[in-house]
């Protein structure tokens, strides 16, 4: 483009930070910042430019880049906007920093605050396990503003992680907007991980819509978590009639009956599988370390400072072993020997992530981990028992949550 405008940027910038490519969104971001001075009037980044940046902050998780952007937004006295707030609370709270995204919540005047300000706060609060708080927040919303469908999702969702069973019913049936499939979604996962399983079951069937591939993959999860076969293998049949075929349904089903050693149970889904072509999505892991993100997959052997994070490995298990850990290989549900479950389980990616992490940060610095699927029991154990043990915060968000661990103590309080 030989002229440019503001509009022209934010455009770029936003398509990719909401896109998939938050990072080039970032580098474009830091070149506009980086050229500020020489620009002409038409092309200074306003508060939109803001957003979109935060946005991509969000998306990957950086911190790093979520402060700069923050600093900028003071240089350029937008601070005080409240669309700029709102995007700091949920990048800040996407980051892993409750404490400063719940800081710029309290900001913000009570009578300057929007919908989206408590949407974005109650969200923050129940993604990092907070359901108590996510619940007062709810209730203290002044009555000028009116709830809607993100509003519920929220408080459900903190309820939800939390296990805050009567609470997240009470919020439900109290709903002053029509239920849709989200909210029916997230009672349903509400019960089925509380156990109540046939509660969750007749959520489904009372619900005046049909049940999505959402719904019953929610049943599927609770089925596995509370070893109902029966449910599973129903669950897993709509599934099949809805044309799900993604590998978390099988994988489901396939650890459900690992779990009670139906190992031809086993074969016979994975067979299925391989003739449906469906292939499991390999577990992945992030870290930044000054500035640079730095990414892991289960049984790592390409980063180059791998020799020293094996080692590092072996003296966080020779550590956290003198604390009373014992792997868990019930988490491994495959029909092999003990030792090489115990295998299996020492590489998985956030493993790797926090080994490094250990290493490459000085002492008592918080670790922040980013995770593509949801953490296993095993490794939640392993963070919980290295936290206390090295004296360090760290802070993992899967694909679900946030798991906050200091001090040999997790903030979800081993409900997730």
């Amino acid at each position: 483009m030989t002229v440019r405008d503001v509009a022209s940027w934010n455009a770029l910038l936003a398509g990719l930070a909401q896109g998939t490519e938050p990072t080039l969104a970032l580098k474009l971001f830091h070149r506009l910042v980086g050229s500020f001075r020489e620009l002409p009037p038409r092309e200074a980044p306003n508060e939109v430019t803001m957003v979109a940046a935060l946005s991509a902050c969000a998306q990957i998780g950086s911190l790093q880049d979520g402060l700069y952007v923050h600093e900028f937004v003071r240089k350029m006295g937008v601070s005080g906007n409240v669309r700029v707030c709102n995007a700091l609370i949920d990048m800040y709270s996407k980051c892993g920093s409750l404490a400063r995204a719940l800081e710029v919540f309290h900001s913000i005047k009570r009578e300057d605050r929007t919908l989206v300000s408590y949407n974005t706060a109650i969200q923050a609060i129940s993604m990092h396990g907070h359901g108590g708080d996510a619940l007062k927040l709810f209730d203290e919303m002044p009555t000028s503003i009116e709830p809607d469908e993100v509003t519920y999702i929220a408080v459900l969702c903190g309820c939800n992680h939390a296990g805050l069973v009567d609470d997240g019913l009470r919020v439900f049936h109290g709903m002053r907007v029509p239920p849709n499939v989200k909210h029916y979604g997230t009672v349903v996962d509400l019960l089925g991980r509380a156990g109540r399983l046939a509660e969750a079951y007749d959520t489904i069937k009372s619900m005046p819509f049909p049940a999505d591939i959402v719904l019953w993959q929610t049943l599927l999860g609770a089925s596995k978590t509370h070893g109902d076969v029966e449910l599973a293998e129903l669950a897993a049949t709509k599934l099949a009639e809805l044309g799900s075929n993604v590998d978390g349904d099988y994988v489901l089903l396939s650890n459900v009956y690992a779990s009670k050693a139906r190992w031809a149970d086993v074969g016979r889904v994975r067979d299925t599988m391989r003739s449906n072509d469906v292939r499991k999505v390999p577990g992945f892991s992030y870290t930044e370390i000054s500035g640079v993100m730095h990414k892991f997959i289960n049984g790592d052997k390409e980063h180059p400072r791998l020799q020293e994070i094996y080692r590092a490995l072996e003296e966080i298990v020779s550590r956290i072993g003198e604390l009373g850990y014992e792997p868990e290989t019930s988490n491994v549900l495959h029909d092999i020997g003990e030792e090489e479950k115990q295998y299996a389980l020492s590489y998985h990616s956030e493993k790797l992530a926090i080994a490094f992490g250990l290493i490459a940060t000085p002492p008592g610095e918080t670790l922040r981990v980013i995770k593509n699927l949801r953490i296993c029991g095993d490794c939640h154990v392993v963070a919980k028992l290295i936290s206390k043990a090295y004296g360090r915060v760290i802070i993992i968000r899967d694909r679900a949550r946030f798991h906050r661990f200091e001090d040999g103590q997790c903030s979800c309080g081993d409900y997730w």
